[in-house]
């Protein structure tokens, strides 16, 4: 089972690290090209042709030659030259998919929010297990305390051995895995980045408005327009659902005391990230975090059924 667990983690990072990765458009100067418009910093390997007259001409002047690129409605898969695996596997499908769901909806930050829905149905299994995971650990959680008040006071290697025999003890008559979450985990990362990736590569959505919001803005370039109060609330929202999110993923694992802070500092953490992100990506994560919260209460309200049955 660990290599099982080690060979996926090491799949994942080759596949990082041999990505294509978003290349930053740049002047005769190679200072970062911006939309004065939207103040959002451009990408130069697009998937696809700007629809926006004036970020055609951006593009043109920069020497970028957007003729040979398909337009973004007729955008396949297989479109462009090759990059990668990672390009290949990852961040075309997910545009792709971004592009085609866009043009049903007829606005491509609802299609984030669709798309989003439709990846965690896909890992629901994998994120279901980790919530029923945090069940468990609750109902062994008194059984947990008792051994480490027990040995609370004792810093010896011996007794801390002792500890960890008695914990191993306890996970093994619940059955509960440790590492159960950590799976979906090492898959989010890279889903994230394939995000940001599309967001970023295609015209159309980061030129696309959802709610006053441009998808492709960043809120920290976002508040200093006219449209500021919708990005100031993108942002409460990301930090009230992140806070939610890991604070109920928390409370019922396993924890020493110095780790109950470990949702405010993440949070805080995920806002700042969140600031210098394009906001189609604080979309994903909003939507995403907002599936975790109702899946670990149905989880939660199942178990308690089960219980009391």
């Amino acid at each position: 089972m660990k290599k099982k667990k080690l060979f996926v983690l090491l799949a994942l990072l080759l596949i990082i690290f041999t990505s294509g990765c978003t290349k930053v458009l740049t002047d005769k100067n190679n200072k970062p090209v911006k939309n004065e418009t939207t103040g959002q910093t451009l990408t130069k390997n697009i998937l696809c042709r700007p629809t926006n007259k004036t970020t055609q001409e951006i593009y043109k002047k920069n020497k970028v030659n957007i003729d040979k690129l398909p337009e973004c409605k007729d955008f396949k898969i297989t479109s462009g030259k090759y990059e990668s695996i990672w390009t290949s596997i990852f961040v075309k499908p997910l545009a792709y998919i971004l592009l085609k769901i866009g043009e049903l909806v007829k606005n491509y930050g609802i299609s984030v929010i669709i798309v989003s829905i439709l990846i965690r149905l896909v890992a629901y299994p994998l994120t279901k297990k980790a919530a029923m995971q945090s069940e468990i650990i609750k109902k062994a959680q008194p059984e947990l305390n008792r051994i480490q008040k027990k040995y609370e006071n004792k810093k010896d290697q011996e007794s801390m051995m002792k500890q960890n025999q008695e914990m191993m003890a306890v996970y093994q008559k619940y059955k509960i895995n440790p590492m159960a979450g950590c799976l979906f985990a090492f898959i989010q990362l890279p889903i994230f980045i394939a995000f940001f990736e599309a967001v970023q590569r295609t015209p159309v959505i980061f030129e696309d408005r959802f709610l006053g919001l441009q998808l492709g803005t960043t809120p920290s370039v976002g508040i200093r327009t006219a449209y500021f109060f919708a990005y100031i609330i993108l942002m409460l929202i990301i930090a009230g659902t992140t806070y939610y999110s890991f604070k109920i993923n928390s409370a019922n694992t396993v924890q020493d005391p110095s780790m109950k802070m470990m949702p405010v500092m993440m949070t805080i953490m995920i806002i700042i990230t969140a600031a210098f992100m394009p906001t189609g990506l604080g979309i994903y994560w909003v939507t995403s975090n907002i599936f975790t919260i109702f899946q670990n209460i149905l989880v939660k309200r199942s178990s308690e059924k089960n219980g009391k049955a």
